[in-house]
């Protein structure tokens, strides 16, 4: 367990810093000092005592990246409660699903999100508020919560009669090893996982970003990741508010003429991103100049192309504000064509490895010792094993035990029994070697997760239970084809004689099917094709679907 404790080191910071900007909305052009913030972070305080929030007790959050967004978390974290941080992505009924199952008693969200939402559905939840205005939106029952925040001013001259200074900054004590967040890789109720972090979690993570220097007092951040992602969430807010740097928000990633302008403005000293982000840029502007004659002839000609190459490099860095020490990507695999030219124009990035139970860190190594087509290296705090004979050529699972391991998933025994063996070892689901460096290579997945092109995780089951929940669905698998998800159906054949269905008609339901799921499901889960099959899925003894045959064995109906 490490000594630091996130919260005190959130008092700290936020005394220090008082006078230095923390937050800044950058459409809004509005900014809150560190101060200010802890000021506001004392206002929910207020509030969550009068209403009678306990410590350990959850308060759900949803909506954009934006100042007030950020306030909420580190009210909550502060005071003790349990931070639950929803995907904006994820749909209305899995954010149902996960305010349920975390027995959050208050939702704090934008407005955008309330609109969209079935109240009625809620099973515990007392009272909804927009975190923008403080406005009590929806209460079970009535003048609970409402008359509080209605007259949070008022209570709070009384708490501050001579007004709220610096010395007030004052948060209780909440040990390493009490459970702080509880994230959702998943929002069904059949496959619910909250991963329960601890404050040593998120804590060892933090102290590690500021001993590597990612942020320090008046660092610029531009965080451009979703802040309930764990990757955003570590190192683009909690570790810059424990140290006094600027973070300017952009509520959620812009497209490239805006994001490029943006990074211009706020010249971000350390720039956090998915790896298809860089693809894009790479592949859509730096390539095609370098295969263009001459260009091509050149970069193939010694010294003349460091010329073409120290250029390009220029040019880049130009465009990511001017100031980057450096690119950290994360969440899926670089492309390693990508990859080679940014090492050759000597780009300062690096690729990490990391998940959202470790809060998220695993594995980096900072740009000069990274190593082509790795990972990183195993951080500090952390022992990590890989199941094989032969851990530097043969892939087995990778396992990690450590101070930025999660206790567990919440409510869910089973699934906590599952991922941890008796020795305290967390099995990942990846699989992997290491290298005599100490360097790990991520082989491939032994679980069925999937991970789309952005870095989200993908859970085939949960998008399989919902289509088969539709007309004429018998069973289907979710595949990755080309970089896209495709469902392979076996529809109900004995239905479709029985209505006298055609197989164009039958296909034309299936096209219908596809557009009802990709309603119900998050943009980066949305299936590209429905493919009939003409004969069930082989399965297990168990009745188990057999998926490692899949796609190949299926027999697709032409």
């Amino acid at each position: 367990m490490v000594k630091e404790n996130l919260i005190r080191m959130y008092e700290a910071s936020f005394r220090a810093n008082a006078e230095l900007p923390a937050l800044t909305d950058y459409f809004k052009k509005s900014t809150l000092t560190y101060f200010q913030v802890a000021e506001k972070v004392a206002k929910y305080h207020l509030a969550f005592e009068k209403y009678g929030i306990l410590a350990g007790e959850k308060v759900a959050l949803i909506g954009r990246n934006t100042p007030m967004w950020v306030t909420a978390y580190a009210s909550t974290i502060t005071y003790g409660a349990v931070i639950v941080p929803i995907l904006q992505d994820f749909n209305p009924i899995d954010v149902v699903n996960i305010v349920n199952h975390s027995d959050s008693r208050i939702l704090l969200l934008s407005r955008d999100v309330w609109e969209k939402l079935e109240v009625e559905k809620f099973e515990k939840l007392e009272a909804i508020v927009d975190y923008e205005s403080l406005e009590t939106i929806w209460e079970r029952e009535e003048n609970t919560f409402a008359p509080i925040m209605n007259n949070i001013d008022t209570l709070f001259a009384e708490r501050y009669p001579e007004g709220f200074k610096v010395e007030d900054i004052c948060y209780p004590e909440v040990a390493n090893d009490k459970v702080c967040i509880i994230s959702y890789t998943s929002g069904t109720t059949g496959f619910s996982k909250g991963v329960m972090l601890t404050v040593n979690n998120v804590t060892s993570n933090v102290v590690f970003a500021i001993e590597y220097k990612f942020h320090y007092r008046g660092s610029r951040v531009l965080g451009i990741l979703p802040l309930a992602h764990a990757f955003g969430c570590a190192f683009d807010m909690l570790t810059p508010l424990a140290t006094g740097s600027h973070i300017t928000l952009l509520g959620k990633l812009p497209a490239a003429p805006i994001l490029l302008k943006a990074l211009k403005d706020v010249k971000p000293d350390l720039l956090l991103t998915v790896p298809l982000l860089i693809e894009k840029i790479v592949k859509g502007k730096v390539m095609p100049t370098l295969q263009k004659q001459p260009v091509k002839t050149l970069t193939k000609i010694p010294l003349l192309n460091k010329v073409i190459f120290k250029k390009v490099r220029t040019q880049l860095m130009d465009a990511f504000g001017g100031a980057l020490t450096e690119l950290i990507m994360g969440g899926a695999a670089l492309n390693s064509d990508v990859e080679k030219l940014l090492k050759k124009i000597e780009l300062p990035f690096t690729v990490g490895y990391g998940m959202t139970e470790c809060a998220p860190l695993i594995c980096y190594a900072h740009h000069t010792t990274y190593k082509s087509l790795s990972c990183g290296r195993l951080v500090p705090g952390m022992e990590m094993k890989i199941d094989s004979k032969d851990p530097n050529n043969i892939p087995g699972e990778i396992c990690v035990r450590g101070d930025n391991v999660t206790c567990g998933y919440y409510k869910n025994q089973e699934a906590t029994d599952a991922t941890f063996d008796e020795e305290g070892w967390f099995h990942t689901g990846d699989m992997g070697i290491l290298d005599k460096e100490g360097n790990c290579f991520i082989r491939g997945r032994c679980k069925t997760m999937l991970l789309s092109n952005n870095g989200q995780n993908i859970y085939p089951e949960e998008i399989e239970a919902k289509l088969n929940n539709l007309e004429a669905v018998v069973e289907s698998l979710i595949v990755e084809e080309e970089g896209k998800l495709v469902a392979l159906v076996v529809p109900n054949y004995e239905m479709a004689q029985k209505e006298g269905w055609s197989t164009t008609q039958l296909k034309e339901l299936m096209n219908e099917n596809l557009k009802k799921l990709n309603t119900l499901v998050a943009p980066y889960e949305r299936v590209s094709a429905i493919k009939m099959c003409a004969a069930e899925f082989e399965k297990t003894p168990k009745r188990s679907i057999r998926r490692n045959l899949y796609p190949k064995a299926a027999k697709i109906v032409s």
